[in-house]
């Protein structure tokens, strides 16, 4: 029984290769005082694997938590136990029972020292410390110990890592609880079974366990619009964008500014009750003050390593590295660079497309096939380029993420938080402006710079014959929708097949060490990608959410999937993690803020620029005399005299009526004739000046909204503050007092055998037995 707890509790596993490096790590082990027991390979399913089974003593344990000042119990809480959200009853429905979450009490927690045992509640030595402190414990040891002979120092060869590298064990993890159905007491398989299956998606998370106008025939079937590219595009109805319009008026109304108002609000609220969140965990689950041990004690062992025969700094005494900052910082601007060519790239794919498209749906409204109503050129430009970027983005991504831990590596960061926190830089930029800059180019670049039928403006140049592209009469907000639904969608459709597929159902034969071997191996960064992941999907839904309200709930949908397929990978395809501790979310949460501030503004400027509400507004406030909307689509469109578009705009084939001198384009300007002719008009300025004033008004009235906010709800709950001043008092209380019954305890022991002699406490310091009493009193 005790060797079965030992290995379920204190264990982690190896199969073993080259013999003398390992001979020498196995014999440094156990000079640390850790316990090894070797499986012959003849009790293994191939018969070819060895299985090294480490124990950890009681000894060994006390040690290292000393070492790294894990907090321990001494003493149970007087507080009673409260919850952050009010109307408890409310959420019955949604908690796990108490048979499956086994409540523990409450304590108080000090950082445990192995010279005052008696000062913790200790009730029972094998199982004080929890199964992660113990992993913790023992994997800290491996990544630590050298496998050199301690007649010779090569800082080298050290650590486990190292040893996994070059072949010498293959693997190295921690054992998974028993999930057969004859212990469900088991806390995998409870997990299993209340928390990954998918109709459990309503449960909480166990964190402790884990145009009218334009359809009208008479109005937008009587206007003649100019062609939308060179020679290959003819002369087109305004009818014939009739679906785009009415399908662009369902996200581009008022209704979306108030709507991205209530978002960058939102945003706020969830980052304050998310911060209360984090304090209430960082409380219970003894983390606070942990960053700074973290930043002393948790060196990597590749600086240690490393970092021994590099010139200081005779300042700060830090190594000098500028020439691997610099090389860092170069291979991220050279990726980014290659990031917004593969932009440009697709940008020049959707010119040169838009007239094949062109030339073969023609004018949709002269289509007689049903696909060719509802299919127009603007339409298949742009779901095919989003694709085309889509595919572009996954293989980017690829690519770069084994170059960003690459240049991280060449950094060599002094500990695991910077380590993390510089990675998360990295790829949290270089994806930022993989999955957005197309996003940016459509919301704020296209259709702002098209010139006008005469004076077209052209990507690179005239000679390339590659026009800026346009937007449709009702704007540019329905293609960012369509361009944010398929990267959005097909990033979180792809990243769950992805974990699903990679995911592989094992066998459940052999001894237990042997189906956690074949198990996957979850990696340091485990868990650095399902946050990138989050960050990513909170971008889509905060920066573009006015140009597509849906976005919330396509990632609420989302993350109830995947969170019942992390579980399932959790509980039954991977390994075991090695159990380490964080104080919060790291760099995440400053980048989190970053969105929120910026989404303010990417937001107000979309309503401003990529929406039509603005000059509609105008319009229906300014220049409409019966205000009401009858007449905007005719205002809104500038007019062109045919016989002055060069020979190089005409289209081809004319597919209008010749009696007809004049075609529309979208945008503000004097007609022909008039003494400023094609000018911009008051009625452009107009409305360039309100929409300057709404991106002023919008974001500070959300800004102040936001700060007030922010001001009002307390990052850390008025509980947690008492508690953790309570546990910060009785420290002092009870240490003291321990120290007092402890000196009592050992001058007492001395009168006993000195009784008249005097108890030295300091080369310059007596205490005789009449200030015995005035001591205890103190």
């Amino acid at each position: 029984m005790k060797l079965r707890v030992c290995v379920r509790l204190k264990c982690l596993w190896f199969y073993v290769c080259p013999q003398e490096r390992r001979r020498e790590f196995e014999a440094n082990l156990e000079k640390e005082g850790l316990e090894l027991e070797t499986e012959d390979k003849s009790d293994s399913k191939d018969h070819k694997t060895y299985f090294l089974k480490i124990h950890a003593p009681w000894n060994v344990l006390a040690k290292y938590a000393d070492i790294l000042k894990i907090k321990v119990p001494f003493k149970e809480s007087d507080f009673p136990h409260g919850r952050e959200v009010p109307l408890e009853f409310l959420s019955c429905p949604f908690r796990l029972p108490d048979s499956i979450i086994h409540p523990q009490p409450d304590y108080f927690t000090s950082p445990f020292d192995k010279n005052k045992v008696e000062f913790f509640l200790i009730s029972d030595k094998s199982t004080f410390f929890p199964p992660s402190t113990r992993n913790r414990i023992v994997y800290y040891i491996l990544a630590h110990c050298p496998y050199y002979s301690e007649g010779r120092k090569d800082r080298e060869k050290t650590g486990i890592k190292r040893l996994l590298s070059n072949g010498t064990y293959t693997a190295a993890f921690p054992l998974h609880d028993v999930t057969r159905n004859s212990e469900p007491e088991s806390e995998r398989y409870n997990l299993y079974k209340h928390w990954a299956r998918f109709l459990c998606f309503y449960k909480e998370q166990p964190l402790n366990l884990i145009s009218k106008e334009i359809c009208d025939a008479e109005v937008g079937g009587s206007i003649l619009m100019c062609p939308l590219c060179d020679k290959k595009c003819p002369f087109w109805k305004l009818n014939s964008t009739c679906l785009s319009s009415w399908q662009s008026h369902l996200f581009d109304n008022e209704g979306t500014v108030f709507f991205a108002i209530f978002m960058g609000i939102w945003v706020t609220l969830f980052l304050e009750f998310w911060k209360r969140r984090q304090a209430r965990l960082e409380y219970e689950w003894d983390l606070v003050d942990f960053e700074e041990e973290q930043q002393q004690l948790q060196i990597r062992p590749e600086f240690e390593i490393k970092c021994t025969n590099r010139r200081l700094n005779k300042i700060t005494q830090v190594p000098f590295k500028c020439a691997r900052y610099s090389l860092s910082a170069a291979t991220v601007l050279f990726w980014i660079s290659l990031i917004v060519a593969c932009i440009i790239g697709v940008i020049a794919y959707r010119l040169a497309v838009y007239a094949a498209f062109a030339s073969i749906i023609k004018d949709p409204m002269r289509r007689i096939q049903l696909v060719g109503r509802f299919i127009t050129p603007q339409l298949a430009t742009s779901v095919t380029a989003s694709c085309i970027n889509f595919v572009i983005i996954m293989i980017l991504n690829f690519f770069y993420e084994r170059v960003a831990i690459w240049i991280t590596d060449l950094e060599i960061p002094k500990t695991h938080l910077e380590y993390e926190n510089r990675l998360t830089m990295k790829m949290f930029l270089f994806q930022f402006v993989n999955y957005y800059s197309s996003c940016f180019y459509v919301a704020f670049f296209k259709g702002k710079f098209v010139g006008y039928p005469g004076d077209y403006s052209y990507m690179f140049g005239k000679w390339s014959k590659l026009r800026n592209e346009e937007c449709d009469p009702g704007g540019c907000l329905i293609e960012l929708t369509t361009q944010l639904v398929i990267v959005m969608a097909g990033k979180q459709l792809w990243g769950n097949i992805q974990e699903i597929v990679l995911g592989r159902c094992c066998k459940k034969e052999g001894s237990r060490w042997e189906q956690d071997y074949i198990l996957l191996n979850f990696t340091q960064l485990g868990l650095f990608y399902e946050y990138l992941e989050m960050v990513i999907q909170f971008g889509f839904i905060t920066l573009f959410v006015a140009s597509f309200p849906l976005a919330p709930l396509l990632a609420l949908c989302n993350n109830i999937l995947e969170i019942r397929v992390d579980a399932w990978k959790f509980t039954t395809q991977f390994r075991r993690p090695v159990a380490s501790k964080a104080r919060n979310i790291g760099a995440w949460k400053e980048i989190l803020n970053a969105v929120a501030i910026l989404s303010v503004v990417t937001n107000a400027f979309i309503m401003a620029f990529t929406s039509d509400m603005i000059p509609r507004m105008v319009y229906l406030y300014a220049i409409s005399r019966d205000k009401s909307m009858k007449g905007y689509i005719s205002n809104s469109l500038s007019v062109y005299n045919i016989s002055q578009i060069p020979k190089t705009n005409m289209p081809e084939e004319n597919w209008y009526d010749n009696s007809t001198v004049t075609c529309r384009y979208r945008d503000y300007r004097y007609p022909p004739g008039h003494m400023r002719e094609y000018d911009h008009t008051m009625q452009f300025w107009h409305i360039l000046a309100a929409k300057m004033a709404f991106i002023i008004i919008m974001e500070h009235v959300v800004f102040v909204v936001k700060f007030f906010v922010a001001w009002l709800i307390p990052d850390v709950p008025s509980d947690v503050k008492a508690r953790i001043k309570r546990e910060r008092f009785l420290i002092q209380e009870y240490l003291h007092n321990y120290e007092v019954e402890r000196l009592k305890l050992q001058l007492s022991a001395s009168f006993i055998t000195e009784p008249h002699s005097e108890t030295t406490l300091t080369p310059d310091m007596t205490l005789t037995s009449d200030k015995l009493e005035v001591l205890s009193e103190c």
